[in-house]
């Protein structure tokens, strides 16, 4: 099984993440900006985050065998930050670089109207760079919010094939399949989807337009959902080439419209003695 997973925070995850995630078959990821737990301060925090992104964070992922892509934007929660907001300004010098596959993740957490400027305004962005978007919904009256949001997407003009809608149930999925955009799906062990839960959606909906991630991140969460989501597709009937669709195929034509996606495989899966600005993953001898 070959898994690229398209949304997972991989900054807030360790080695034993990228070994576990290697021998599990993953071997590419997309990794969204997103908030960091507490609030940031200044535009220089964005900043940095970013350069690690596609910096220090894509040499350790190719250390354990991974190829590392990210998105860049300001995330939902803090477009509601008068602090954060310049940071709008400087987006587009990062949305230029390699390995910057769409503008992510934008849309809202509690529908503010500051989050829906910033959300119009990056999906501007977006059409400007010629790059997908990975839109995020509220994880309170979700319905609602998904609407809302195809709404948006519709009057900013992008061509719905190049924006997935992420964190669906089944309340949303049809909504944003009747839009023509790609259905995202967050597998998570205790909230949101499960891989059940998901398998029935494709009963239902088909595999076409669908992308499954685990969002891992620094709370509770399981960077190997995708594979289980596999495993049970396979156990509900679903053939190889479906499950290969699902959780590679699909991925690797959305984000392919981005033109930057580096998926040429690398020589091993464990790290060696490279380092990136003189840091590497591994540690000295044992004393």
């Amino acid at each position: 099984m070959r898994i690229f997973d398209p949304h997972i925070h991989m900054t807030s995850r360790t080695t034993t993440d990228y070994e576990q995630m290697y021998e599990a078959g993953v071997r590419a990821l997309v990794e969204p900006a997103f908030w960091l737990g507490q609030p940031r301060t200044n535009v220089g925090s964005f900043t940095d985050y970013f350069d690690g992104l596609i910096g220090w964070e894509r040499f350790r992922a190719s250390q354990f065998g991974i190829r590392h892509h990210c998105t860049i934007a300001l995330n939902p929660k803090e477009a509601n930050d008068p602090r954060c907001v310049d940071v709008l300004d400087v987006l587009p010098r990062y949305l230029a670089k390699d390995g910057v596959v769409a503008v992510g993740e934008v849309g809202y957490d509690s529908m503010t109207e500051a989050e829906e400027k910033a959300f119009a305004h990056q999906l501007t962005l977006a059409i400007e760079h010629e790059l997908p978007v990975l839109v995020h919904t509220p994880h309170r009256d979700k319905l609602a919010g998904t609407r809302r949001t195809l709404d948006v997407v519709r009057e900013s003009g992008i061509a719905p094939e190049l924006v997935v809608v992420d964190h669906l149930n089944e309340l949303t999925v049809g909504l944003v399949a009747d839009a023509g955009c790609w259905m995202g799906f967050s597998i998570y062990p205790d909230t949101k989807m499960d891989e059940h839960r998901m398998v029935t959606i494709l009963r239902e909906h088909g595999t076409d337009r669908m992308l499954v991630n685990s969002a891992a991140d620094w709370g509770r969460s399981d960077p190997l959902k995708t594979l289980r989501t596999g495993e049970a597709m396979l156990a509900a009937g679903f053939t190889e080439s479906d499950v290969d669709t699902v959780l590679w195929r699909n991925p690797v034509e959305f984000y392919g419209q981005s033109g930057k996606l580096m998926l040429d495989p690398l020589e091993t899966g464990a790290p060696t003695g490279e380092t990136f600005e003189g840091n590497s993953v591994l540690r000295g001898a044992r004393q």
